[in-house]
């Protein structure tokens, strides 16, 4: 399961200078920086980034030098204003990036343990265990999805009762692991 267009040109572009703001980069760099931001769920062709990289160039936000065959691409000074005036946004879709990137990495281990839990019962859907372990696993994620909810409410609270929560969750973590 791969992303194959998750970023708009713009959104792209300010991505891009983003990176440039940090040190030189090849085209190679970029992709795989956006590739290791969104947990190797998005990795952008080069027909995506070597034209942003072209246009960037174009406006005069990047400029290039040539190492071999390769290209080296920096930021200008009207690249740092530019990203100056748009930083917020390049910052959001850069998070943003992470966050899909890391539900969709969560989502992928999910189907993967059901594939596990899967083979090991067998194949056959009138097995007994594994229709039983359907039923549990929507009552765990039910219960999951309840404690972390709880938790949720409790972010706002304070030292104190943080504190109790986690205490909570300590001790409920080491009695469902049979060590009390």
């Amino acid at each position: 399961m791969r992303a194959t267009k998750m970023l708009a040109s713009g959104d792209l572009q300010l991505i891009i200078l983003l990176l440039l703001s940090e040190r030189p980069r090849y085209g190679y760099e970029v992709i795989k920086a956006l590739e290791e931001q969104s947990c190797g769920i998005y990795t952008p062709s080069p027909g995506m980034v070597y034209p942003a990289l072209t246009y960037l160039g174009e406006v005069g936000f990047a400029n290039t030098s040539s190492e071999g065959s390769k290209k080296l691409y920096t930021l200008t000074d009207e690249g740092k204003a530019h990203l100056s005036e748009n930083g917020e946004a390049a910052s959001e879709v850069w998070q943003h990036l992470a966050r899909v990137g890391r539900k969709l990495a969560h989502l992928q281990r999910q189907i993967a343990e059901d594939e596990d839990v899967a083979d090991h019962f067998g194949r056959d859907p009138r097995d007994r265990n594994r229709r039983e372990w359907r039923e549990m696993k929507a009552e765990f994620r039910e219960v999951r999805d309840d404690l972390k909810a709880a938790i949720h409410e409790k972010l706002d609270s304070s030292h104190e009762e943080k504190m109790r929560v986690l205490e909570i969750l300590r001790r409920a973590a080491s009695d469902i692991r049979g060590k009390t």
